[in-house]
C-alpha cells in the first residue's frame, strides 16, 4: 500500500472510530463537537479540528467518507500525500473558522462533521480534472456536476437547518481547498480556468446564503 492510500484510509478509519464512539458516548460527543461557547469562552480551540471526526449519524458519516474515498485519490495523484493531508486539515480549520465567525454571537450554536475538509478535497480534486467521470453510488457523472449537487445539498441543509451538521463549514472548506490547490499546483488555472470559474459559482451562491443567515 502506497503512502497516499495509507493516508486516505487512515483518515477514514480514524473518523469512523471516533464517530462511532460519539454515537454511543454523549460525554465524548459533547466534549469534542464544534461549539461557539466552548471555543470562545472556554478557549477549547481543539474543537476547531476534533469536530470533523464526529458525525450526526451513520448516513452523515457514510456520505462524507464515501465522497472522500472517491475524490481523494485524484488529488493525491496530483499533489502528493503530504500536501493532501495539509489541504484536508486546513480545509477543516478554514471551514470551522468561517462557522465560528458566522455564529460568533450565537453561544448555543454547535456543529459536527468532516464537511469542511471533504468539501476542500472535493473541489480541489474537481479542479484538477473537472470532466473526469465519477461512478458515485453507481451513477456516472462528471466531477463538476457532483460538486454542484454537493453544494446544492449544503444550501438546502442551511435553508432547512438540517440537524447540527456544519453546513456553513462547506463554504470555508471549499474556498481553502481551491486556494491551496492553486498554491500547490498553479498551472491548474491555465489548464482548467474555465471549469474552476464554473464550479466557483455554487461556492458564491453558498456564500450568499451564509451571509443571509448571518
Amino acid at each position: 500500500m502506497d503512502l497516499g492510500t495509507l493516508v486516505i484510509f487512515a483518515i477514514i478509519i480514524i473518523t469512523a472510530i471516533t464517530s462511532y464512539i460519539g454515537f454511543n458516548n454523549r460525554q465524548f460527543f459533547d466534549r469534542y463537537k464544534f461549539s461557539t461557547y466552548a471555543i470562545l469562552e472556554m478557549k477549547q480551540y481543539d474543537r476547531m479540528l476534533t469536530a470533523a471526526f464526529l458525525h450526526a449519524d451513520l448516513m452523515h458519516l457514510l456520505f462524507n467518507m464515501l465522497t472522500l474515498y472517491f475524490f481523494a485519490p485524484v488529488l493525491v495523484a496530483y499533489i502528493g500525500p503530504v500536501k493532501f493531508l495539509v489541504l484536508y486539515l486546513a480545509a477543516i480549520i478554514g471551514g470551522n473558522t468561517l462557522s465560528l465567525w458566522m455564529y460568533r454571537r450565537d453561544s448555543i450554536y454547535t456543529a459536527i462533521g468532516a464537511s469542511g475538509g471533504v468539501c476542500g478535497v472535493l473541489f480541489a480534486s474537481i479542479a484538477t480534472d473537472p470532466e473526469r467521470m465519477m461512478g458515485f453510488f453507481f451513477i456516472p457523472m462528471p466531477g463538476w456536476v457532483f460538486g454542484i449537487l454537493y453544494l446544492a445539498y449544503s444550501v438546502y441543509g442551511m435553508k432547512r437547518s438540517i440537524g447540527n451538521i456544519g453546513h456553513a463549514a462547506h463554504l470555508g472548506g471549499a474556498i481553502v481547498g481551491l486556494l491551496l490547490l492553486i498554491l500547490f499546483l498553479p498551472q491548474v488555472l491555465l489548464i482548467h480556468g474555465y471549469f474552476i470559474a464554473l464550479i466557483s459559482l455554487p461556492i458564491i451562491a453558498l456564500g450568499y446564503f451564509v451571509y443571509k443567515e448571518k
